[in-house]
């Protein structure tokens, strides 16, 4: 029953983690990760594959951005997180965060090899992010987005304490059930020693 409830607290405790999603409100500024490891990297390129051309959020080549292929969306409100790109770190700030921010972000690089100038990155991308942008910037909860993930933690909940309770019970009546059973034994040791 410990692992039981261990294991309900724990899937609790990372109820809004997962996977690639990023959850942020309007007017937050938030970090896209991405990590390339120790290569040496040419180029990065943050792009949205679901916006009209340009679709490239930012470029960078050569310690600098190029502001000339970047969609308007976010001229002035993205940068790399280490410019220097220490350690493989490619990770995006978007700053100021607008309900039109939502969609898939796609972290490409070029590392090592050709110096080609090429302006757009084709390697498929080492990491895809779902930004999600939910809630106002005013403080007020938009009660249909959280309504619905209240509902579903709750019920998880409740159908974890209905297993624990499940379990005792289950345990409790195994219990009982092995004492009635040893009890006969006991009575007849006890008649056989009488006789």
């Amino acid at each position: 029953m410990t692992l039981m409830a261990f294991s309900c607290l724990l899937i609790l405790s990372l109820g809004s983690v997962s996977g690639d999603v990023v959850r942020v409100k309007p007017g937050d500024d938030v970090v896209l990760p991405c990590q390339a490891g120790e290569a040496s990297i040419r180029a990065a390129e943050w792009s949205r594959p679901d916006l009209e051309p340009p679709e490239t959020v930012l470029f960078y080549r050569d310690g600098h951005t190029d502001p000339a292929l970047q969609h308007s969306l976010f001229k002035g409100r993205v940068q790399l997180v280490d410019r220097e790109l220490k350690d493989g770190n490619v990770s995006l700030l978007l700053k100021n965060v607008s309900s039109n921010d939502a969609g898939t972000y796609e972290c490409r690089v070029a590392t090592g090899g050709s110096r080609r100038k090429r302006a757009i990155i084709e390697n498929k991308p080492i990491r895809i992010i779902q930004l999600e942008v939910s809630g106002s910037n005013s403080g007020d909860v938009e009660e249909g987005n959280y309504r619905h993930y209240y509902g579903s933690v709750a019920g998880f909940v409740l159908v974890c304490l209905a297993a624990a309770v499940g379990l005792a019970v289950g345990w409790k009546y195994k219990r009982d059930k092995n004492k009635k059973s040893e009890q006969p034994a006991a009575d007849e040791a006890v008649n056989d020693q009488v006789i």
